[in-house]
Parts: structure tokens; sequence; C-alpha cells
């Protein structure tokens, strides 16, 4: 696992690109926009982004904002797409 701190002027972008491990991206300050090609959104403060090995995206800051991007994961490894899933609890 890898864990690199990212900071993002007001206007600044990261072009679009591809990563071969998973990625989940944690905004600790202000707001990120993505877009993967069919995608657009937003993720704010406090939210979290996973990108699946392989998944073009690119995002942007309109703000000044900070994120966390945590590469959990290693290249050449055959890995599952990333979901949420909720536990079951029932037993």
């Amino acid at each position: 696992m890898r864990v690199v701190a990212l900071r993002l002027e007001p206007g600044q972008h990261v072009p679009e690109h591809r990563n071969a491990i998973p990625v989940a991206l944690i905004v600790t300050v202000g707001r990120l926009h993505f877009h993967d090609g069919a995608h657009a959104g937003e993720v704010g403060e406090g939210e979290m982004m996973l990108i699946n090995p392989g998944e073009r995206h690119t995002y942007r800051a309109d703000v000044a904002t900070s994120a966390y991007l945590v590469f959990a994961g290693l290249p050449g490894v055959r890995s599952r797409r990333w979901t949420l899933r909720q536990r079951d609890t029932t037993t």
C-alpha cells in the first residue's frame, strides 16, 4: 500500500490517466470534480472515490483542495474491481 498527499489550487487539474492498481481518493479539504469518460461528479470534504484499475479518469479543483490517494495493490498483479458492499449483520 502507498499513500500520496495531493494538493490542488483553484483551477489546477490532473490530466486524464489510468492506474494499474486500485486507488481510493479521499478528500480532506475542498472539493474535486471528476470525469471518467462516462460519468462526472464531485467528491467533497470527508468523501471518498474508488478508482478501479485501468479506468481512465481526470479531476480538477475549483477551490483549494487537499486529498490522499491510497494505492492498494501491486502493479502487474491481477485484482478484482472494487465495490462497496454492505456487511450482512443478520447472522
